[in-house]
């Protein structure tokens, strides 16, 4: 612990020299350490700036607004709309890079707008590992990425977070809902919906750690030749005795068929970061 207190002050201290910053506030562990963080070494000249789109759920945007308001952090929201940016519905394997840049395009014009003089987002050393187009255009645009710079993991950050009383200190990693789609297979609304849904059903089941991920190649729709996407559950390993329960799949089964899934997997390997990277050669995970 010592270790992470004396990576914190360094943290403060950097954060300080920039003056004022914007903060890309997702509600979730790394950006919320990261916008406490800020509020400590510069009090009111700290901004939170949380996207509002198709792609984050509603229950992340109201524990955002939840953290803002207990902590006394002014917000901003974003709307956004991904599926507007160019080749972003196609996709492609650096689908996450056209999104965040435009994104991160937009957030630093609120900033401005707001008398900021830096934006920061909540990558950690952690994400090095993993296969992240986004960073490539968090780089392009001279976002700060204070986290990465001093060395926080994964492990630090909610090790820190528990310390501090910050109720994400345990809060289960999440990635937008278009990293639940296959490389090359379109992304709409309709179907960003339906994973929502899903995972959402999961969570009011109990399950914590968690992913839906959609897949083309279902049954057809009873007399419209249509075909229905496919969806393969990830859960933790120690989660897999559940499924055991022939209630429980019953039940899961029957609301995925309504949601609009033509069959619904389990995912025999369990959940884990990026999965849909792992048909991509010689990269790591998103």
């Amino acid at each position: 612990m010592e270790k992470y207190v004396e990576q914190y002050q360094q943290l403060k201290q950097s954060l300080a020299s920039l003056g004022s910053v914007a903060v890309a506030f997702s509600g979730g562990v790394d950006s919320a350490f990261l916008l406490y963080a800020a509020k400590e070494a510069l009090g009111e000249k700290v901004l939170a700036i949380t996207a509002q789109s198709l792609v984050f759920p509603e229950r992340e945007s109201a524990d955002a607004a939840a953290f803002c308001r207990a902590y006394g952090i002014r917000q901003e929201i974003l709307p956004f709309a991904e599926l507007e940016v160019e080749g972003f519905s196609a996709n492609p394997g650096n689908r996450c890079y056209l999104c965040k840049r435009g994104l991160f395009q937009k957030i630093q014009e609120l900033a401005a707008q707001n008398g900021m003089a830096a934006v920061a987002e909540g990558s950690n050393l952690d994400d090095e590992g993993d296969y992240r187009p986004g960073l490539a255009a968090v780089a392009e645009l001279g976002i700060k990425s204070p986290l990465r710079e001093q060395r926080f993991s994964k492990a630090g950050i909610r090790a820190l977070s528990r310390e501090f009383g910050l109720p994400t200190w345990e809060k289960p990693s999440f990635a937008c809902l278009a990293s639940r789609f296959p490389y090359g297979e379109e992304i709409t609304a309709e179907k960003l919906a339906m994973v929502d849904q899903a995972e959402q059903f999961l969570l009011d089941q109990g399950f914590r750690q968690l992913r839906v991920r959609i897949h083309a190649g279902g049954s057809h729709s009873e007399g419209q030749g249509q075909e229905l996407p496919v969806a393969r559950i990830e859960v933790e390993s120690q989660d897999f005795a559940r499924f055991l329960n022939e209630d429980l799949r019953k039940v899961v089964y029957q609301e995925f068929h309504r949601i609009g899934f033509g069959y619904t997997a389990l995912d025999l390997q369990g959940y884990r970061t990026g999965s849909m990277n792992e048909v991509l050669p010689e990269r790591g995970r998103e």
